[in-house]
């Protein structure tokens, strides 16, 4: 009876056996890993104080101290209390945080709200439009801002572009990469499979036509 048993025993673990092989159990699955082009659109996200923007300073409780101030050329801003500071390069809510540890020393628990109210932005996040556009300019980056925005910003194309021979130049990963744009077919035809997103520090060029 005893050798029956244990006959019986390893015939059911070498079934259970194979019903594992057959049928491994279900792990939960993990979550993809950030990439850089995650972190870098999540980063295009953060609005960056640039030289020439207008800061809406507020200092709860204090008027006195609340005023507003532009981001000088060299990237700095002069108040009251913190003659020298660096604003450029910093996110709204950055300088804020300065701003309260400068003020520390004269005013207890300071309370700093930075508000950007004449938008610029930092050169190196500037969109340009370069060529045959109405108006070409460099405008600050916004989010998600398409080259259709770009247009209505420059008045469209003159009469002497080669809309669909416009370029995107975009450097990525430290290379310079170029995206074929047709605006003649955007802008006249409506193909909305031209209006490209932009990216922080793209330079949009209209050539002119050859004849």
């Amino acid at each position: 009876m005893t050798v029956i048993i244990r006959l019986a025993c390893a015939a059911a673990l070498f079934l259970l056996a194979g019903c594992y092989a057959e049928h491994p159990p279900v792990t939960a699955p993990t979550a993809a890993p950030a990439t850089v082009a995650d972190a870098t659109a999540a980063k295009s996200d953060i609005y960056v104080i640039g030289p020439g923007d207008q800061l809406n300073i507020f200092v709860y409780d204090s008027p006195q101290l609340s005023m507003t101030v532009p981001v000088r050329p060299d990237g700095r801003i002069s108040t009251p209390l913190v003659p020298e500071l660096m604003a450029a390069g910093k996110t709204p809510s950055q300088l804020a945080s300065d701003i309260t540890e400068r003020l520390k020393e004269f005013v207890k628990d300071p309370n700093v709200t930075v508000i950007v109210s004449g938008f610029i932005g930092p050169l190196d996040r500037q969109i340009r439009v370069i060529g045959e556009a109405v108006e070409p300019q460099a405008v600050p980056y916004r989010d998600h801002m398409t080259v259709l925005d770009l247009m209505i910003m420059t008045k469209g194309l003159t009469r002497y572009a080669a809309g669909n021979r416009a370029v995107i130049a975009r450097r990525v990963g430290g290379k310079q990469e170029t995206i074929h744009v047709r605006l003649d077919d955007l802008l006249k035809d409506g193909d909305i499979d031209q209006n490209v997103e932009m990216q922080p520090g793209d330079t949009l060029i209209v050539p002119q036509s050859w004849f």
